[in-house]
């Protein structure tokens, strides 16, 4: 199995803080690289693991499904939290997700989420006829590169493997079932025009979790892979500051 360029995992040791970042459905950590890298910048220890399937080939993702993502998730949690005393979340698209997910499974060890236009509902009313199409054709059209700025690309698939796709969707719904159980604090950051997810996605994060006082910054000048976008240094530097907020003076068991 060969990884694209750019789509190895990012591991940067620095102090007792970890911030896990997690890549989206349709991309891999060449999305994720320059944020993972600003925050390592500012002494953290982080870590961005490539999720099955991704950052090879569409073949291999084909088999992959939200159980293998989850479970890659949570696996790189735990080598992050042994190495630290606290923890932050970050997660793009799926990977705002998959952070809720942690963030439902261990509500005393996630010390914060940060998420970026998070996936936890489509309103595509094709995928509708998912559950069947999924048995008719192995790809589905691509999504990937929703990016405003000239010339920048995530490095997607060309075409989307359906069965993973319908199971990134059913995964969606056990996220959504228990947001209540989210009790860290959130910053939720979202482009007001995102071609891949709608604003209603965050808007039901927001109205379901339980943390207190989340805060939703809005993007104007970016689409769905605002990590790779034009406003990607606001993501930056407001993600740094929400991590200073939350894990000043925070010891976890």
């Amino acid at each position: 199995m060969t990884v694209r360029p750019g789509a190895e995992p990012f591991h940067s040791d620095g102090d007792d803080v970890g911030v896990l970042v997690l890549h989206g459905f349709t991309g891999n950590p060449t999305s994720m690289r320059p944020w993972a890298e600003a925050i390592a910048a500012t002494g953290r220890t982080v870590a961005l693991p490539r999720l099955p399937g991704h950052g090879t080939t569409v073949q291999d993702m084909r088999s992959t499904r939200w159980e293998d993502w989850v479970a890659e998730a949570d696996s790189a949690f735990h080598t992050l939290r042994a190495k630290v005393s606290t923890v932050v979340v970050c997660g793009l698209s799926m990977g705002g997700a998959l952070a809720l997910t942690l963030a439902e499974r261990y509500p005393a060890e996630v010390a914060g989420l940060v998420l970026v236009n998070p996936a936890v509902r489509i309103d595509d009313p094709r995928l509708v006829a998912l559950p069947v199409v999924k048995w008719l054709t192995p790809y589905l059209p691509p999504v990937g590169n929703d990016i405003k700025k000239p010339g920048v690309t995530e490095d997607a698939y060309g075409k989307i493997p359906s069965h993973a796709l319908a199971s990134s969707l059913a995964g969606y719904k056990g996220v959504v079932a228990d947001l209540p159980k989210v009790t860290a604090p959130l910053l939720l950051i979202r482009s007001r025009v995102d071609h891949v997810v709608p604003a209603s996605s965050s808007a039901l994060i927001l109205s379901k979790v339980s943390s207190p006082d989340p805060v939703e910054i809005v993007l104007e000048d970016s689409y769905h892979v605002a990590t790779l976008d034009n406003d990607a240094p606001t993501i930056f530097e407001k993600s740094i500051e929400f991590i200073e907020q939350v894990t000043r003076n925070r010891t976890t068991a």
